[in-house]
């Protein structure tokens, strides 16, 4: 197996991880607090439906969302980048690189630490930037 596909795909399950790390989050603070905006689950706990959700799941989701903006993009990007096979020896590291500023975006997210939050942001994007332009410059 390549070396680039092999890293890739072992980025791609920890990042599916991440993402069920989130639900989990998520699930953590609903059920320990028994506290449920949806009607039917706090039915379901004999609670009533809370008018918004806990602070903790609502930036949780929107951690969540933010990994729906750029998870997929960065798994395009990787196999077209494999397939038009851009420059190898970089790829491990951006897909490592890529997946860590993931992780770490999300524990930032999560614990309200600014500026770490953005930082991981940009170099997420820093390396999806890197895999455009290498696969443009293999195709042209």
């Amino acid at each position: 197996m390549d070396i680039a596909l092999h890293w890739f795909a072992i980025c791609t399950v920890v990042l599916f991880f991440k993402m069920l790390a989130l639900s989990f989050y998520q699930g953590y603070h609903r059920i320990g607090k028994a506290s449920f905006k949806v009607p039917e689950d706090a039915r379901l706990m004999g609670r009533p439906p809370l008018e918004e959700e806990l602070p903790q799941v609502q930036r949780a989701a929107r951690a969540w969302m933010n990994d729906l903006e750029n998870i997929p993009i960065f798994l395009f990007l990787g196999l077209i980048y494999m397939l038009v096979e851009a420059p190898g020896a970089v790829a491990p590291a951006l897909f490592l690189v890529f997946t860590a500023a993931r992780i770490l975006h999300t524990v930032f997210y999560l614990t309200a630490m600014q500026p770490w939050r953005t930082i991981a942001y940009g170099v997420g994007l820093a390396c999806l930037l890197w895999m455009s332009v290498g696969i443009l410059l293999t195709l042209f």
